[in-house]
């Protein structure tokens, strides 16, 4: 994690490997991400499963296309909206793996989008 995200290091060295956008931009877009959804938390938890939280992150289950819509919403290109949706869905699974619950996250992200927050209140 860097200090303006909750996403992990690792998780974005991984999804810049993987990302269509240069690498050293992937940090930046999931920071700007971040930024955009920290003060909707309070939104999101109303809305959508928290399946995870802990001192660092809270990570929501939103309808596919949430991340089509929050891109649209910051001007972003397809690649880099697609970046951004895998670091935090590379989130969940890693979180997954440390809890025993990553058959359970990957089946969750068939049909639902990870959002990852800065951690709030519970």
């Amino acid at each position: 994690m860097t200090e303006d995200n909750p996403v992990e290091g690792q998780v974005l060295v991984l999804t810049a490997a993987k990302a269509s956008v240069p690498g050293r931009r992937v940090p930046d877009l999931v920071a700007e991400a971040r930024r955009e959804l920290d003060p909707r938390t309070d939104e999101l938890r109303r809305r959508y499963e928290r399946v995870h939280a802990d001192d660092v992150r809270d990570i929501f289950l939103a309808p596919t296309g949430f991340w089509v819509e929050v891109g649209e919403d910051l001007g972003w290109s397809e690649r880099a909206r697609e970046a951004v949706a895998r670091a935090h869905a590379e989130q969940l699974l890693r979180v997954g793996r440390r809890e025993g619950r990553e058959s359970e996250f990957e089946a969750a992200l068939d049909v639902r989008e990870a959002v990852v927050v800065s951690a709030s209140d519970p």
